[in-house]
C-alpha cells in the first residue's frame, strides 16, 4: 500500500490538472455560485450576522478548501445547522450584530479551523467512526425543525421568542393579529415557488429567482412602507483581513460549540464527499478532508465571518453540474468576490421574508423520518438512539441534544459489550460446521459436554459475564462431565480478562469437569503466551477448534452419516428438510 500524502499537501487536481475539465468546472462554478450567493446571505440571517458576512465566507474559504481537500465536488461554504450553532453559542455572549458579535462569531470560526486542522494533521479522520449514523441522523432531523422555525419570524414580519421550538409556536398563535401581511404573503410565495422549482430541476436557479422577484415587488410596489422588512445596505468591496481578539474567557465560552461544529461540520462533509465519491469511482481522504476544512475556517475566521462546512444540496449541484476540480470551488469564489465588488446595492430592496424562506426550503429536506422506521425496523437500538437524539434536540436544545444522543449511544455500545452473544452450539456434520442450538435444532450435540461460543473481546467489563453464563449452564445441567468454551469471537483480551479465564479453568477443575479453550486467534495467544501459566493450563487452551478438543476426548466429531440414494420425490411432495435456520442470521 502506497504511504498516504500530507494532509496540507497540495490537491490531487493541482498537481495533474487537465485541459479537457476546464468547460465542466467553469460551468459547476457558475452554477454554484448562482445558489450561493442568495443562500451565503440567508444562512448569515441565520447565524446572527449580517448578510454581507454570509458572502465573505463564500470566497477565500473556499478556495483554502480548494486547495487541499481531496473531494472534487463538494461545496464549501456556510450552511444551515452550522449557522444555526454559531448562533445557539455566540448570542449568549454579545448582542447580534454588534461588534462584539462579529468578533466572537470569527473566533469560533478560527477556533473550529484549529481543531479540524490539528485533527487532520494528526490523521484524525477515523474519529468520523465515532458519531453513529442514527446520532446524526436524529439530530440533523431534529436541527432542521429548530432551524426552519426560527425562522417565523422573518415569515410572519413579527419579533418572536426565540430559545425554544414550543416558545417560538405560542408566541407566534399569541401574536397572530400582528403578523404582516404582506411579509407573510411573500414569504409563503416564495416557499412556493422554491418547491416548484425543485421539482422541476434541480440545477433550476429557484434562490436566486426568488431573491430577484422579491427585491422587484419590494422595489416595484413600495412593500417597504407597508411593514416589509429588506436586509438595507450591503457594504461594499472586498473582505479585510484581521485577526479576533477575544477574551480568553469568551474563547473557553466558546470551545465546546467549537468542537461541536468541528464533529457535526466534519460529519456532514464527509458523509457528503463520500457519496458523490461512490459514484464516481473514487476515494476521499478523511485526513485531507479535514486539514482543509480546518484551513477553510481559519481563514473565515481571519476575514471575520463565521464558521463553513461543505453542504449537501450545493454540493450535489455541484456535482450534477459536472464539477470534475476544486477548479470550480475557485470559480464560484471569485463570482461571489465579483458580487462583494459590483452588485451589492442590488440588494438593498431584497426581503428578510425571502432569504428566511430560502433557509426553510433548504433545510425541509434534512427532516428524514423514513429513516428512523428504517432503523427501527432494523435494529431497535438504533432507532431508539435516533429517536432520543431527534427528542433531546428539538425539546431540550441543539448541543445538548447531540451530546445526549452521542452520551446514550455510548453507553449502549457498552452494555453491549459487557453482554455479548454467547451461544450453546452443535456440529452440523454435512457442513463441518459449529452453530447456534436454538437456530440449528438438528445439530449434533455431544453427550455429556457443552459447548459455549462467546461472540466478544474478553474483557473486564464482560469478563464476569462469561463466568456467570458457564455457571447457569452447569446449574441448568447437571450432567455435564466437559465444558469446550469455544473463544474464536474473541480478537483481544486484557488482564483482567487473563487472571479471569486461568481462575475460571481452575475452578472448574477442581469440580472434577474436562475443560478446554478452541479457537484463540493470534492476538490473544500472544497475550496468554506473556502469563506466567502452567504448561497443563496452556495445553488447555491451546485448540485450534473446538472439534480437535472432543476428539482427544473420544467424542466421534466429524464423522459423516452415510447417505443412501434418495428416492425420487412424488409429485407435489414437499423438498427435503435442510440444516437452513429459519433467519439468516446465527
Amino acid at each position: 500500500m502506497p504511504p498516504r500524502p500530507f494532509p496540507l499537501s497540495p490537491a490531487p487536481w493541482l498537481r495533474r490538472y487537465r485541459r479537457a475539465d476546464l468547460g465542466a468546472d467553469l460551468l459547476a462554478g457558475v452554477t454554484v455560485a448562482v445558489m450561493l450567493v442568495p443562500q451565503g446571505m440567508a444562512y448569515a440571517l441565520l447565524a446572527g450576522m449580517p448578510p454581507v458576512s454570509g458572502l465573505i465566507a463564500a470566497t477565500l474559504p473556499l478556495v483554502a478548501y480548494a486547495l487541499v481537500g481531496s473531494s472534487r465536488a463538494l461545496a464549501v461554504g456556510p450552511v444551515a445547522i452550522v449557522s444555526l450553532l454559531t448562533f445557539e453559542a455566540v448570542h449568549r455572549l454579545a448582542e447580534p450584530g454588534s461588534a462584539d458579535y462579529l468578533t466572537l462569531a470569527a473566533t469560533l470560526a478560527l477556533l473550529v479551523g484549529v481543531i479540524q486542522l490539528g485533527l487532520g494533521l494528526l490523521r484524525g479522520g477515523i474519529l468520523v467512526n465515532f458519531l453513529s449514523h442514527a446520532v446524526v441522523g436524529g439530530f440533523t432531523s431534529a436541527a432542521a425543525i429548530v432551524i426552519g422555525l426560527s425562522q417565523l419570524r422573518h415569515l410572519v414580519g413579527v419579533p418572536l421568542a426565540g430559545g425554544h421550538p414550543l416558545g417560538t409556536l405560542l408566541d407566534l398563535t399569541r401574536r397572530l393579529p400582528e403578523v404582516n401581511l404582506p411579509t407573510l404573503a411573500l414569504g409563503v410565495a416564495a416557499v412556493a415557488l422554491l418547491l416548484l422549482s425543485r421539482r422541476i430541476a434541480k440545477r433550476f436557479p429557484g434562490p436566486l429567482l426568488v431573491v430577484v422577484l422579491g427585491t422587484a415587488a419590494v422595489a416595484l410596489l413600495g412593500l417597504d412602507g407597508a411593514g416589509v422588512r429588506t436586509i438595507g445596505v450591503v457594504p461594499a468591496g472586498l473582505p479585510a483581513l484581521a485577526w479576533p481578539a477575544p477574551s480568553l474567557a469568551d474563547v473557553w465560552a466558546l470551545l465546546p460549540t467549537a468542537l461541536t461544529i468541528s464533529f457535526v461540520g466534519f460529519m456532514e462533509s464527509i458523509a457528503v464527499a463520500r457519496s458523490l465519491a461512490a459514484k464516481e469511482g473514487e476515494q476521499v481522504d478523511a485526513d485531507r478532508e479535514l486539514a482543509g476544512l480546518g484551513l477553510a475556517n481559519l481563514v473565515a475566521g481571519v476575514l471575520a465571518a463565521f464558521p463553513v462546512t461543505g453542504g449537501f444540496s450545493r454540493s450535489a449541484v455541484n456535482a450534477q453540474a459536472g464539477a470534475r476540480s476544486g477548479l470550480a470551488s475557485v470559480v464560484t469564489a471569485l463570482l461571489v468576490l465579483l458580487t462583494l465588488l459590483l452588485f451589492t446595492p442590488a440588494f438593498h430592496d431584497l426581503p428578510q421574508a425571502i432569504l428566511g424562506a430560502i433557509v426553510v426550503v433548504a433545510v425541509s429536506g434534512l427532516v428524514d423520518l423514513r429513516e428512523a422506521r428504517h432503523l427501527w425496523a432494523l435494529r431497535r437500538s438504533d432507532g431508539a438512539v435516533w429517536a432520543l437524539t431527534f427528542a433531546g434536540t428539538l425539546l431540550v436544545g441543539v448541543e445538548p441534544g447531540l451530546l445526549l444522543g452521542i452520551g446514550v449511544s455510548l453507553v449502549w455500545f457498552v452494555v453491549k459489550s459487557a453482554f455479548p452473544h454467547v451461544a450453546s452450539v452443535g456440529w452440523l456434520a454435512q457442513e463441518g460446521v459449529w452453530r447456534n442450538l436454538k437456530r440449528y435444532p438438528d445439530a449434533w450435540a455431544p453427550p455429556g459436554v457443552a459447548v459455549l461460543r462467546f461472540d466478544a473481546a474478553l474483557y473486564f467489563a464482560n469478563v464476569g459475564f462469561l463466568r456467570d453464563t458457564v455457571e447457569r449452564t452447569l446449574a441448568q445441567r447437571p450432567d455435564l462431565t466437559g465444558l469446550v468454551l469455544d473463544l474464536g469471537g474473541a480478537h483481544d483480551i486484557d488482564g483482567v480478562g487473563v487472571e479471569t479465564l486461568h481462575q475460571l479453568l481452575v475452578d472448574l477443575d477442581q469440580r472434577g469437569l474436562r475443560v478446554a479453550v478452541a479457537g484463540l486467534k493470534g492476538p490473544v495467544r500472544d497475550v496468554l503466551a506473556r502469563a506466567h501459566w502452567s504448561d497443563a493450563r496452556r495445553a488447555q487452551v491451546a485448540w485450534l477448534a473446538p472439534e480437535h478438543a472432543l476428539r482427544a476426548w473420544g467424542l466421534p466429531v466429524g464423522a459423516r452419516p452415510p447417505v443412501a440414494d434418495p428416492a425420487p420425490p412424488e409429485a407435489g411432495a414437499a423438498p427435503p428438510p435442510s440444516h437452513a435456520p429459519k433467519t439468516p442470521q446465527d
